[in-house]
């Protein structure tokens, strides 16, 4: 069976990506994910506030009482042999895409153009083979106008891409008014491919303590049908790879994806669930369901139903919802 596919230039043994997540994270996950069957790994985002807040928490733990007595400066190394958080990153970068043999893909999520720019090279240095840019932008300002927010994600790619040689994907979410639109004009910034879509992690009200607080909520298959519209519209309308990602449980979501017209699949949620064994059931169910079918790859699939390929824009138009 040939799984074989292409992303970002880049060629994959299969479609399938175990997306960033605390696993993505461990080497020893990692070179098993490899084993299981994933076609390329997405390691953990490196963001640019924590190596700040990292950074800021130890210049403040090493220079405190420094003047208290003659020996406060022997208290902490110096600075030049601390490790931040960014370092840390990179080694993890460096060791993964040497014990792989699969493209190794580093996330970043940073607040300022230049951040974007420094570590997109610090990354690419240390060995990726490409890069995803998770942009998690929430436009609090009520000024901003929807055109100001998006020029504000196409100036991003645009930096990183003059900035770096390898691959970049954009990571986004849906909440574009012309998501067409918005991914033609990503893809004239530089991207090389789009990951549809960005889960944003919204907060909740604990009643008790009467505060904000923090909830992450693993996807559920019932979540795919958002990210499997936009890709099934935009299959063969934009110049560069389409990546699914959200509601990926089991290989039905894979199959579905592939037809709709991804390029790959990629899941964090199942993989937490159930470990990275479930990489292994993904490859294996969607091999079978290929087998069943006497289909002899996954690009005899791919795109299949796309709204392009289908010819019939009814399911995905204002139609469907009519008809519903």
């Amino acid at each position: 069976m040939d799984l074989t596919t292409r992303y970002l230039g880049l060629s994959l043994k299969s479609p399938l990506v175990a997306a960033a997540s605390p696993l993505t994270g461990q080497l020893d996950a990692l070179r098993r994910l490899e084993d299981y069957g994933a076609g390329a790994v997405v390691l953990p985002s490196l963001f640019e506030q924590e190596i700040e807040h990292d950074e800021q928490a130890l210049e403040w733990l090493s220079t405190a009482g420094i003047e208290s007595n003659a020996e406060a400066l022997t208290y902490f190394p110096a600075a030049a042999s601390r490790r931040s958080g960014g370092e840390s990153y990179l080694e993890l970068v460096h060791r993964a895409a040497a014990a792989l043999d699969i493209p190794v893909v580093a996330s970043l999520n940073a607040k300022s153009e230049r951040g974007w720019v420094d570590y997109g090279r610090a990354i690419e240095a240390a060995g990726a083979g490409a890069l995803e840019l998770n942009l998690h932008l929430i436009p609090q300002d009520f000024a901003l106008s929807g055109q100001e927010v998006e020029e504000r994600y196409w100036r991003i790619v645009k930096a990183v891409k003059e900035a770096v040689g390898i691959p970049v994907a954009a990571k986004i979410g849906p909440y574009f008014s012309a998501m067409g639109h918005m991914a033609r004009s990503l893809f004239a910034a530089g991207a090389d491919g789009l990951v549809l879509f960005n889960r944003f992690y919204e907060p909740d009200i604990d009643l008790a303590q009467l505060s904000l607080s923090p909830v992450l909520d693993l996807s559920t298959a019932c979540e795919i049908r958002l990210p499997l519209l936009w890709i099934g519209i935009l299959a063969g309308r934009v110049p560069g790879s389409l990546a699914a990602s959200t509601g990926v449980e089991s290989a039905d979501e894979v199959i579905k994806y592939l037809l709709a017209g991804a390029d790959v699949v990629m899941t964090a949620s199942a993989l937490l669930r159930h470990g990275v064994g479930a990489m292994k059931a993904l490859r294996e169910g969607l091999e079978g369901w290929l087998e069943a079918r006497s289909l002899e790859s996954a690009d005899a699939i791919r795109g299949c139903l796309s709204e392009k390929e289908v010819g019939d824009p009814t399911p995905f138009e204002r139609a469907n919802y009519n008809r519903m």
